[in-house]
């Protein structure tokens, strides 16, 4: 209550993190986190919610593009594919799932548990800073980053890459659905940040 929501720490994963989870091989013993890697990256590499990725079906996709009405906002979208998201489609193209799904998605509970031990076990480490108040209390936490990601954090993961490869914000809209600026504002002040950062390299 009262908290400015752009204040709130955005958790993503930086594109060399991401390429690294995208090629990461697990131990054998741990093979079912390979499945939920790669519905994750599915979503870093497309913008899609869990929700959406939930209920993508065989059907959906096309040659070059998937075509998604959004849960949320019930718009159908036209999302292009990518070398990226086209290989995991790739990966499961021969193995039949329920209803038609296009890709082995389980419960968003389990997911967002096994997210964090996938994360941990990829090295995904990088401390984090978390914000947050009870009552009128505020608190702050330094945790890393495996402990506090969650399927949300892959959309903000294609946000925040895709403003930073140059892709116009308009366009991110197109893929996402936003319909709002207003709500890309957080990650353009993130991409602004890290521009800066890049020119004191100098």
């Amino acid at each position: 209550k009262g908290v400015d929501g752009n204040s709130k720490e955005i958790i993503y994963l930086e594109w060399e993190e991401l390429i690294s989870l995208f090629n990461f091989v697990f131990p054998e013993n741990r093979t079912a986190l390979s499945a939920v890697r790669d519905v994750f990256c599915f979503c870093c590499f497309t913008g899609l919610r869990y929700s959406d990725v939930a209920k993508l079906r065989r059907s959906d996709i096309r040659k070059d593009c998937i075509m998604v009405a959004t849960q949320k906002t019930v718009d159908g979208l036209i999302i292009e594919l990518n070398k990226y998201s086209r290989e995991i489609l790739e990966r499961y193209s021969g193995i039949e799932f329920p209803n038609d799904k296009a890709l082995p998605v389980i419960s968003n509970a389990k997911m967002n548990q096994y997210l964090k031990e996938m994360a941990k076990i990829a090295g995904l480490d990088i401390p984090q800073r978390i914000v947050y108040f009870k009552g009128s209390q505020r608190y702050e936490e330094v945790l890393p980053k495996y402990a506090v990601i969650t399927t949300h954090c892959a959309r903000r993961t294609f946000v925040v890459n895709a403003l930073r490869l140059g892709v116009p914000a308009e366009v991110v809209m197109k893929w996402t659905g936003h319909s709002d600026y207003k709500a890309m504002k957080p990650y353009i002040k993130i991409v602004d940040k890290l521009k800066a950062e890049e020119m004191e390299k100098f």
